[in-house]
């Protein structure tokens, strides 16, 4: 059960990164922290180029994680933009502004941690939509 939770979890946080390429976030990485950090197992980690785009990415990778059932534990940094942090327990999320993402650096921090590759062309996974006949 384990692996079937880490590949969920892997899943959502590249859909993830799919959802911030899609919105325009720049220079997105998602690290691998299993057996690394003993809080979580991936980091999302993107610059946007706005409070405002912050926030929207911030909400509409909310809306992916409802959509996998997904419930988020906590958040932090929504008000001002500048670092939203959006905690998943097995997947924290940053949406950084360029300045706070080079002052903090959390690539260089987690520099040991494997990146993963995400396919750009592929759509973030939700849960299909239920069809309605039409009369």
């Amino acid at each position: 059960m384990a692996k079937n939770q880490n590949a969920e979890a892997r899943s959502f946080a590249l859909a993830a990164a799919k959802v911030a390429e899609e919105r325009h976030c720049t220079n997105i990485v998602v690290l691998d922290l299993e057996g690394k950090s003993p809080a979580t197992d991936y980091f999302v980690i993107a610059t946007g180029t706005s409070d405002r785009q912050g926030r929207s990415v911030a909400d509409e990778i909310c809306e992916t994680a409802r959509a996998q059932g997904r419930q988020r534990f906590g958040s932090a940094g929504y008000e001002h933009g500048r670092w939203v942090l959006l905690d998943y327990v097995d997947v924290v999320i940053h949406i950084f502004d360029a300045e706070y993402r080079d002052y903090y650096d959390l690539d260089l921090l987690w520099g040991d941690a494997k990146r993963l590759k995400w396919d750009k062309s592929v759509p973030p996974t939700k849960k299909p939509r239920k069809k309605t006949l039409k009369k």
